[in-house]
């Protein structure tokens, strides 16, 4: 049993089922290979990172992943299920949620109506429309899951400000929170400290972990950042030019001479 089942005092066959299984992922654009029969896995619970230059092929696996791109070769386990053939909205519904690079957010409404949101979507309950434009009435049930999100990720004093006004840092919570509000089993997060700050990047970190600990929900994590990497993740992939270069242990992975010569441009 591993120190992941351990820690969460799961059962001790547990570690035969891995949550997230994808092997021999490959993927094609215009006869240029973006991904070489790439193997990952993710265990329940478990933080995993993934690594890599630009143009390594990171977002293309994730978008293998989330059935945005169907890859040519290769197999998604998802919880058990082959999931291959699935859309993303189906895969969304087995517990894959995601945050984007580029923050999405909707114009014009506030903090809480994008949890009220997220809420109704995962119960398909009410009309999305509906709920954007206010003209759908709550149940208490809703909003007491909604302020438990806005006091969970500390956005108490924004909850009712339009997300325009909100710095980028207390935005890349809104919309980790509306993720969170699918009560995904698996998270994966593209580039979340991507335009914060050192003391913005840090913050998130700290308030991932914390949500991370109560949730017990995996994360599979492709970040630049490598403090922020270190300081989340137990073990770590790398990619370069499609290719997985190494996996293992995270401060063991960092240390390796190919992957700083492919990641961080060490003269070995």
């Amino acid at each position: 049993m591993t120190d992941v089942a351990n820690r969460h005092g799961l059962p001790t066959d547990w570690t035969e089922a891995r949550l997230l299984e994808a092997s021999g992922i490959t993927k094609r654009f215009a006869g240029i290979t973006a991904l070489n029969a790439v193997d990952l896995d993710v265990e329940h619970g478990e933080m995993v990172g993934l690594i890599g230059p630009n143009g390594a092929g990171k977002t293309t696996l994730f978008n293998c992943l989330l059935g945005m791109l169907r890859p040519e070769q290769g197999e998604v386990v998802f919880d058990g299920q082959e999931i291959g053939g699935l859309p993303v909205h189906k895969r969304a519904r087995l517990g894959i949620g995601r945050t984007f690079q580029r923050l999405e957010l909707f114009g014009g409404t506030t903090v809480r109506d994008h949890f009220m949101v997220a809420e109704r979507q995962r119960n398909r309950s009410g009309h999305l429309w509906k709920d954007l434009l206010n003209l759908s009435d709550p149940t208490g049930d809703e909003m007491a899951k909604v302020d438990a999100m806005i006091e969970l990720l500390g956005l108490q004093r924004e909850a009712d400000r339009p997300v325009e006004a909100l710095s980028l840092g207390r935005g890349r919570l809104v919309e980790l929170g509306r993720a969170l509000m699918t009560q995904p089993k698996l998270l994966l997060l593209d580039e979340p400290s991507s335009g914060l700050d050192v003391k913005e990047t840090a913050a998130l970190a700290e308030r991932l972990a914390t949500v991370q600990a109560q949730h017990e929900f995996a994360v599979l994590l492709v970040e630049h950042d490598v403090e922020m990497v270190q300081s989340l993740v137990t073990r770590l992939y790398v990619l370069d030019f499609g290719t997985r270069i190494a996996v293992g242990p995270t401060d063991e992975v960092l240390s390796d001479a190919a992957v700083r010569k492919a990641y961080l441009g060490d003269v070995v």
